[in-house]
């Protein structure tokens, strides 16, 4: 059976599926037709239900559930690996989020954008962009701010960008818990037994990563935007962890609290 795959292009996920759709690992006669792009890009196909597997925000998966269940393998969730909002580093103004800052974000849907507004509620004034552009319009002051997710967070201070706020510190302060980022979503019109095999297979590709690193080496190097080696194997080791492999009761329990927040209302960001 071929089965659409859509993912990143950043090192966590090709790191995890490279092995799937390389047949290194065991895939129970399943194949993979792949496709690649940016997280907010594919919150907005999935929409469209364009995929039979697709990696997915938590925020935009929230309101997807009637098309998509989440699998227990491959999500991007844990400590200290959360968003970063920056802004140019000589800005000698403090940032007054009650005079509504114009913020360069990586898209509506994503869960840095529900973790900003968490932190901020009177952030409203927002400028969805791909992720990769976000530190240039900061830099070049297109906007006051900017939420940093992937590369962008090991790379901001050398480009002339400060820190404003960790919202992955801000979580884990708030609340305790582990701070669930994206994840891998199935269409829900696969059958259950698919669900359950695809997720079986996942987490063996992902097993296969972490135990022969170097074989996915020269399809992260290809499809990273940092490409430095250095800074694709801190991406992988922050993003890829033991709720990469299953998301565990912790990890339940982190996304079960978003989804409750989520439908009070508290933390949704709606469609512009």
């Amino acid at each position: 059976m071929e089965l659409s795959l859509a993912f990143s292009p950043c090192p966590n996920d090709t790191f995890a599926f490279h092995a799937m759709i390389n047949r290194l690992v065991d895939t129970e006669g399943l194949a993979f037709r792949t496709d690649l792009a940016d997280v907010e890009e594919l919150n907005r196909r999935a929409s469209r239900g364009l995929y039979d597997i697709c990696k997915l925000s938590y925020h935009a998966f929230f309101g997807l559930t009637d098309r998509y269940r989440m699998l227990r393998s491959g999500s991007a969730l844990g400590f200290n690996n959360g968003p970063l909002l920056v802004r140019k580093k000589i800005n000698p103004s403090p940032f007054i989020p009650e005079e509504k800052p114009l913020i360069a974000v990586p898209g509506l849907h994503t869960t840095a954008t529900l973790l900003l507004q968490t932190a901020y509620p009177c952030c409203t004034n927002l400028q969805p962009m791909l992720f990769s552009e976000i530190e240039g319009a900061v830099l070049r002051g297109e906007a006051d701010a900017g939420v940093l997710i992937h590369e962008g967070r090991f790379t901001y201070k050398d480009k002339g960008l400060e820190l404003i706020r960790d919202l992955g510190n801000f979580w884990q302060e708030s609340f305790g818990l582990p701070i669930p980022l994206g994840g891998i979503a199935v269409n829900r019109r696969l059958p259950e037994e698919t669900a359950i095999q695809i997720g079986r297979v996942l987490k063996r590709s992902i097993r296969y990563a972490m135990d022969h690193p170097e074989a996915s080496a020269a399809f992260v190097m290809e499809n990273a935007r940092e490409l430095s080696w250095e800074i694709q194997q801190e991406h992988i080791r922050l993003f890829v962890n033991d709720y990469t492999l299953d998301i565990g009761e912790e990890g339940e329990k982190a996304v079960t609290f978003l989804y409750a927040k989520y439908r009070e209302g508290s933390l949704f960001v709606p469609a512009s």
